[in-house]
């Protein structure tokens, strides 16, 4: 079982490793893949030192699976000439997430439509994971008609530039002297700006949201609207989620619903001050439900807070989660 890890050297790519390597993954041998300033070098997994290679190097080894994590550009080019040598590709960028021909997994919510022939598998946005699985559920049980999410998004969704920004603005290093990952300040401050802005007025993250959703979950009667935000923080994204239902709900029977999901854990006691924090979310693989509430304002409506490290169950945890599934399901060529 040979991996190769493309973009092993980055947040997402390091984050990888850790999950593969928590997960105990059954692999036999490790490719790191990156770009041409990064090979050569080396990295640790398991204790064991490996060299990181080029893209060439990386499909002339003929990986069971890639999972890739550097780009959009680079997986449209170099995602098909891995499929093209027989390796299933699980690709985290926006690429191939929306392309009709490729599955876009959640493997708690729709992996059981993966079959051999899914050679380019997408990995979904992080904000967009992190929700439909809280929703997932409550749509099969009440269906829903319509989403209103407003996000709360740590900077290590946009990358290592975006945190070293945060941390160099937060030590008081002069504006100059800080390579920016955004047109503004970051620290002591609130973006209304994910993603580049579209001509609807909406951002293309916001945008992903909407189509991943529908997508993911199997039906486009669902209607989304979102407004994604990036603050000064680290540990995961933080989402307050407005869902109507078409038929009324039972609050006690959306918490034991919530309970009994695989991959989310209830933290809803308001008495004892517990709810879903980014801080408390970091490092795991679980996403984080809180804030459960009537919508006293509009007939069978509900409010939630969802919380999920997105570097984990919102980029690595899944990817690794979508090849543990291959494995065990025999889908490998």
């Amino acid at each position: 079982m040979k991996v190769a890890l493309v973009g092993a050297t980055g947040l997402v790519g390091s984050e990888m490793l850790a999950v593969l390597d928590e997960h105990n993954f059954p692999l036999t041998e490790l490719i790191p893949v990156a770009s041409a300033k990064s090979v050569g070098s080396s990295l640790v997994y398991k204790g064991k030192s490996y060299t990181v290679r080029s893209m060439a190097e990386g499909i002339a080894a003929r990986p069971e699976i890639a999972i890739f994590s550097a780009g959009g550009s680079v997986s449209l080019e170099y995602a098909p000439q891995f499929a093209a040598v027989g390796t299933t590709v699980i690709d985290n960028s926006s690429a191939w997430r929306m392309n009709p021909a490729n599955k876009l997994v959640v493997p708690e919510i729709n992996a059981h439509l993966l079959t051999k022939n899914d050679k380019i598998i997408a990995n979904p946005n992080c904000s967009t994971i992190q929700m439909v699985l809280v929703l997932n559920p409550l749509h099969l049980k009440y269906k829903i008609k319509r989403v209103v999410v407003s996000t709360y998004q740590s900077v290590t969704g946009t990358g290592k530039k975006a945190v070293d920004q945060l941390m160099q603005e937060r030590a008081g290093i002069a504006d100059q002297d800080v390579a920016r990952a955004y047109p503004h300040k970051i620290d002591l401050n609130v973006l209304p700006h994910i993603d580049v802005f579209l001509d609807n007025g909406y951002t293309k993250e916001e945008m992903k949201m909407v189509n991943e959703t529908k997508k993911i979950m199997g039906d486009d009667s669902i209607r989304v609207t979102s407004t994604t935000v990036r603050i000064p923080v680290m540990g995961g994204h933080s989402e307050a989620v407005n869902i109507e239902f078409e038929n009324d709900f039972d609050l006690a029977t959306v918490r034991q619903l919530l309970e009994q999901t695989a991959g989310v854990v209830v933290q809803d006691d308001v008495k004892q001050n517990i709810y879903p924090m980014p801080m408390n979310a970091k490092g795991r693989d679980e996403v984080f439900v809180g804030r459960i509430r009537r919508d006293e304002s509009q007939a069978n409506s509900l409010n939630l807070w969802i919380v999920a490290d997105n570097l984990r169950k919102g980029a690595a945890t899944n990817a690794v989660q979508i090849a543990e599934y291959l494995v065990k399901n025999n889908l490998l060529a």
